[in-house]
Order: C-alpha cells, then structure tokens, then sequence
C-alpha cells in the first residue's frame, strides 16, 4: 500500500469521526423542541429537583450509549448496580455511552502512538487491538461494581449508628417517619449513603407511597443484606404494633455483633492472604541482604586461594 492510499484513509477515517462526533454533540433543534422531546414517551426523563442539568459531554455519552441495544436482562443488571452504586437509573445510556466510548479510544490511542510507529507484526497489532477493545468496555463495568461494593460496605458500617439515633428519638416520643427525619437532618450523618437513602424513602411516602412498600424498595435498591433485615423488621414491626425502640435495640445490637464477628474473621483471614507476599517477596529479599555479603567473602576466599 502506497503512503498517499494511507495518508487518504486516514484523513477519510478522521473527518468521519470528526463528523460523527459533531452530529451526536450538536443539538437537532432549538431548545424548546430539545425540552420537548424529553417529554416523549421513551425519551430521556428529565433532570431530577435539585441536580446539575447534564453538560455537553454527559448529552454525547447519552446519545451514544442510546444507540446500544441492549437485552431485558442485561438492562436490569446495570439499572440496580446503577442504583445501588447511588446513580439514577436514568443515567444507564450515558453509562453505556462510556463503555462504548472506551472501547474505541483505547485502540485507537495504542495505534496511534505504538501500534503504527513502533509494532511491525500485525498478527499482534490486531490482537493487540481486541485486548484493548475489551478491556475499555470492561473498565466502567468494573468502576461501577467497586463503587456497588464500596457504597454497601459503608452503609453497613453506618447502619447500627443510625439505628441508635432512631432509638434516641423513638424513646423520646417521636414517630417512625419523625425519627427518620430527625436523623436525616443530622450533620454529622449528611455524606452517609444510608441517610440518601432513607430520605428517598420520606420523600415517596410523602407523594403517597405505602411506607412499608417504600421500605422494602429502599433495601432492594441497596443490595445489602443488613439492611433487608432493618426494612423486614420495621415492616413487621409495624404490622404487628409491638415496641418498635425495644426492636431497633436490639437489632442494633445484633449488627454490632455481626459486624464484631466479620472484623474478626478478616483479622483471622490476614495470617492466609500474608504467606504468599511473605514467601515470594520478603524472604527472597531477606535472604539476599543477609546472604550476599557471605557469599560475596567465600568466592574472594577461594580466588585468593
């Protein structure tokens, strides 16, 4: 291939990306037709009370990753780890856009700067290619179950505090729905995901859903067990009228025992995860420090021999 048919396809390839890129970032009407188009059925909802209206790079990930179908499956798997990381679900296509968008630059940028220059192979050069395909559209995926994970963990830890402060309350004589509020408008609980989620549960009850509905939707839209267990025992709670600070006491206490006993068991689990950097790290390096100076004076030993 001759270098004017290179020079030419690349400049073909470019001003097709540059074009794509244009046409998905530039908006099709004025934006009275844009907010109107949001009020379509099956378009993207609008921006919720109280959140930043998305920018010019948040509407090109959406409009790209709208384009991707996706199966039922697939689409609720992603839409409650969405939620349980603490992202609205209506922000699935713009996660999607993300995964798309990786898996095309990551290729792109290893051709550009060591693929054509430097790899002659091309056997490997595509290889190469496909490796980083994957691995841009599995980098969001993993962002999102680390940020699942993270967000459970300090839910879990937050829980038995909260769960105190709703005995606090309750003892003083305020409601459930009274004693919620309260701890929501703590200061010192307003960065804990918890908190988020029990005010989203206030906030439904208000506009007129069941709170034993809104309850067992909050530890769904978690994923986490602990809390499954707190919303089934306010829901029982109230469904059979017995003394719901005796019952969030002891609850209490019970998640502070569980999560005694699965400190422990990590504690336990250190000696088993330290034994292999111990053998393949550590010693190799202790018995080089302690070793070498002895081995370095026995081979002078015997040249001067």
């Amino acid at each position: 291939m001759s270098v004017y048919m290179v020079i030419a396809l690349v400049f073909i390839g470019t001003a097709s990306l540059v074009a794509f890129l244009l046409y998905l970032v530039v908006p099709k009407g004025t934006p009275i037709e844009e907010r109107l188009r949001t009020l379509e059925p099956g378009s993207e909802p609008a921006v919720a009370y109280g959140e930043k209206p998305p920018g010019a790079f948040r509407k090109f990930l959406g409009r790209l990753g709208a384009n991707i179908p996706l199966r039922v499956q697939d689409y609720g798997k992603y839409s409650r780890m969405l939620m349980a990381a603490g992202i609205r679900k209506e922000k699935l296509p713009v996660f999607m856009g993300a995964k798309l968008l990786l898996a095309v630059l990551l290729p792109a940028i290893y051709l550009v700067l060591y693929g054509f220059p430097v790899e002659t192979d091309h056997l490997t050069r595509v290889l190469l290619v496909v490796v980083f395909g994957i691995l841009g559209f599995l980098i969001p995926s993993y962002w999102l179950s680390k940020a699942v994970k993270k967000r459970q963990l300090q839910i879990f830890l937050d829980l038995p505090d909260v769960l105190d402060l709703m005995t606090v309350c309750v003892e003083a004589g305020l409601s459930m729905d009274a004693a919620m509020v309260a701890v929501c408008a703590n200061p010192h609980m307003k960065e804990s995901p918890l908190v988020a989620e029990m005010t989203t549960v206030l906030r439904e009850t208000r506009a007129g859903k069941q709170r034993s509905e809104a309850l067992r939707d909050m530890g769904e839209r978690a994923m986490v067990d602990d809390l499954k267990a707190f919303t089934a025992m306010l829901i029982q709670t109230e469904r059979l009228g017995t003394s719901l600070a005796r019952a969030l006491r002891i609850h209490s206490d019970s998640l502070r025992t569980i999560r005694m006993q699965r400190a422990e068991e990590l504690a336990a689990k250190t000696s088993i995860k330290l034994l292999f950097p111990l053998v393949f790290f550590i010693l190799p390096a202790l018995f080089v420090v302690m070793l070498l100076p002895a081995v370095i004076r026995i081979f002078r030993v015997i040249n001067a021999l």
